[in-house]
């Protein structure tokens, strides 16, 4: 199930406030081209790069499994010309084909087994055009995460100020557990999270098993390759095999 900062309605409406237009967006853009071409986001959240890839003609599909979140993509300028569907990327099935299948915002670490992540490659697989590209990324296991993570921050909206804590509370099996405290007008609201970190090797295993090769893997934004020792992010661009 999606975390409460998706599910809840309050919270989605900020979540734009607090993970807005970045570097990461720009990368996923520019993947596209200029000509149109049919582009499905899985775990598209509010829908920011689904607007904006509708903005420059393409035809896109955005695919979540929360209704909080798609409820506010909805409102974006060019929601009307896109395809919003509640579902989990495990189980969403199209007759259509893409040629760009992106997963942002490090949605691949929320499936925790491995029948999951086989399912959502199983996915991305039947869904991809013929030369079609898949793009998503991960978070390096070899950063300490925690030690970026533990912070408290203050977010400006509808004149109010609303502050955020974060909080990791375990480590252990490859995944890492944390809180994010909302504290708001009226309430306070608690979302609980747990994330998988894979390396990049057992990505690769488990692409390869999907009918999927890594085409290449980058370390940043800007795509220099990737480097363990150092990159935060392993960014895949994948093809079929």
């Amino acid at each position: 199930m999606p975390d409460l900062h998706y599910e809840e309605p309050s919270l989605a409406e900020l979540y734009d406030l607090d993970s807005g237009w970045s570097i990461d967006r720009e990368f996923y853009l520019a993947l596209a081209g200029a000509d149109p071409i049919r582009i499905l986001d899985l775990g598209c959240g509010t829908g920011l790069l689904c607007d904006a890839y509708a903005a420059l003609g393409h035809e896109v599909t955005g695919v979540d499994p929360a209704k909080a979140m798609l409820d506010v993509a909805r409102q974006k300028p060019n929601g009307s010309q896109i395809e919003w569907v509640q579902s989990s990327a495990q189980d969403f099935r199209s007759l259509k084909q893409f040629d760009l299948i992106i997963m942002t915002g490090n949605a691949f670490q929320v499936f925790l087994e491995d029948c999951d992540i086989l399912a959502t490659f199983a996915t991305m697989r039947q869904h991809l055009a013929p030369g079609g590209t898949i793009a998503f990324e991960t978070r390096n296991p070899a950063i300490d995460w925690p030690a970026l993570w533990n912070r408290d921050a203050k977010l400006e909206a509808g004149g109010q100020s609303i502050r955020l804590s974060r909080r990791v509370l375990k480590t252990a099996n490859k995944r890492i557990s944390f809180d994010t405290r909302y504290a708001l007008a009226d309430r306070t609201l608690v979302s609980s999270s747990e994330l998988l970190f894979l390396s990049k090797t057992e990505i690769e295993d488990r692409l390869g098993a999907s009918g999927l090769r890594a085409e290449a893997v980058y370390g940043d934004w800007q795509s220099e390759p990737f480097d363990e020792a150092v990159s935060q992010e392993m960014v895949f661009i994948v093809k079929a095999a």
